[in-house]
C-alpha cells in the first residue's frame, strides 16, 4: 500500500530482456538504504518486489503480464521514472490509499497551462470512466491526484509547480501514455453496483 507522495525521481539503468519479462534496474542516490531485497516500491504507480540492490541501483523483475497493462513495458535506459516506497504502519497519508495495481493506461490529451497551476487532460477507456468521478482522487504513474472535472472519454486533474518539478510528470507531452489507478472505494462501489444490477442497466 502506497499512498500516492512521490519520494524519489529515480534514473532507469537498464532494462534487459528476460524470459518471461524484463530486469528493470533503477538508480536512485541514496535512496535504497533502508530497503532490502523483497521490499515493495511503486515505479510510476506499479508495485513491484526489489530482487536485489547493487550500490546506487536496485533491480526488479518485471513480468510480461505488468509490461502489457502499464506503461512499465515503454520504458527505456536514460528514463526517469516516479518511485515510492510502501506504508508503514503509523506513516501519514497525506495523499490517498494507493494499491500500485494499475488500471489502465491513459493518454495525456490536452494541457491548459496557467502560471499558478495546469489543468491537465488524461483520456481513459470506457470501462475505467464510470471509477473517475468529480472531486475523487486518482493515481496517475503513481502520484495521487485529485479529479477536477469529467467530459466525455476525458478528465482533468490541476497540476500546482511542485508536482510538476518533484515527479516526471511534468515531462509528459501530449500524446504520452500515464498508468492510471482509480480510487479502491470508487472501484469497489462501481463492481458491487455492477453485480446486483440487472443485465443491460446502464
Amino acid at each position: 500500500m502506497f499512498s500516492g507522495i512521490i519520494d524519489y525521481v529515480g534514473d532507469v539503468c537498464s532494462v534487459a530482456t528476460v524470459s518471461g519479462g524484463v530486469l528493470l534496474s533503477v538508480r536512485a542516490s541514496g535512496y535504497w538504504a533502508d530497503v532490502m531485497p523483497g521490499s515493495s516500491i511503486a515505479i510510476d504507480g506499479v508495485c513491484l518486489t526489489v530482487t536485489r540492490i547493487e550500490g546506487d541501483s536496485a533491480c526488479f523483475d518485471v513480468v510480461s503480464e505488468t509490461l502489457r497493462r502499464s506503461t512499465l513495458g515503454e520504458l527505456r535506459a536514460g528514463g526517469r521514472v516516479n518511485l515510492q516506497k510502501s506504508l508503514r504502519v503509523g506513516d501519514r497519508v497525506d495523499g490517498h490509499f494507493v494499491q500500485g495495481h494499475v488500471d489502465a493506461i491513459g493518454v495525456v490529451s490536452r494541457v491548459e497551462s496557467a502560471p499558478a497551476e495546469s489543468k491537465w487532460w488524461i483520456r481513459a477507456d470506457a470501462a475505467t470512466l464510470p471509477c473517475i468521478v468529480p472531486k475523487g482522487s486518482i493515481a496517475i504513474d503513481g502520484i495521487s491526484l485529485t479529479i477536477a472535472d469529467v467530459q466525455g472519454d476525458e478528465f482533468s486533474v490541476a497540476l500546482i509547480p511542485t508536482t510538476l518539478e518533484r515527479t516526471t510528470i511534468g515531462t509528459k507531452q501530449v500524446g504520452a501514455s500515464v498508468n492510471l489507478e482509480t480510487d479502491i472505494v470508487a472501484r469497489t462501489v462501481v463492481h458491487q453496483m455492477k453485480a446486483i444490477m440487472p443485465r443491460g442497466t446502464n
